[in-house]
């Protein structure tokens, strides 16, 4: 059973990367149409503006909450890199419990937020800025799993003792 859910896991991951990749597709050629249009025939469009922000917001998001793994983060992590075994692993804690309490706070205000926006639309598009919006909190929601994640595992020794730069989503290629 584990077997199949690691299979399915990958495979879910492989086409969230081939969404992933199709949005960020759908922005270049967007941007080069917007290009073309406004310096080559001088006749802007302002649709292709609203896209490329629309893909932009969604590819950040659904991109940290479903492809990029936690190595696979940029941060500045100098002092968590010279660490190890029980000081990483309270490093791992205390930045996913202050993670998790963050995101749990700000989950109602967001919902709050977007349902709200359900009144407003994009200027060219009419596109309702909910449905614009809506990818927070899904991103909101597989941080807080990611970081209960985290936290568990470090309270219960799953962190990996090492310094190294290999990204975790590099093993499936």
């Amino acid at each position: 059973m584990l077997s199949f859910l690691t299979k399915a896991g990958q495979w879910l991951r492989r086409r969230a990367e081939n969404l992933l990749a199709l949005m960020l597709a759908t922005m270049f050629f967007t941007f080069i149409l917007q290009i073309v249009f406004r310096y080559v025939i001088n006749l802007p469009l302002g649709w292709t503006h609203e896209l490329s922000a629309f893909m932009w917001v969604w590819l950040v998001l659904f991109g940290s909450a479903f492809v990029v793994t936690e190595r696979q983060e940029i941060r500045f992590d100098v002092i968590y890199g010279a660490t190890r075994g029980r000081v990483r692993r309270v490093f791992t804690l205390i930045t996913g419990l202050t993670l998790l309490a963050l995101f749990i706070y700000s989950l109602p205000a967001m919902w709050d937020y977007v349902t709200f926006m359900k009144v407003e639309k994009t200027a060219y598009l009419d596109v309702r800025f909910d449905y614009l919006y809506s990818i927070y909190i899904v991103f909101a929601v597989a941080m807080i799993i990611r970081y209960f994640y985290l936290s568990w595992q470090a309270v219960f020794g799953g962190i990996a003792d090492d310094n190294s730069t290999a990204h975790d989503g590099d093993q499936h290629r």
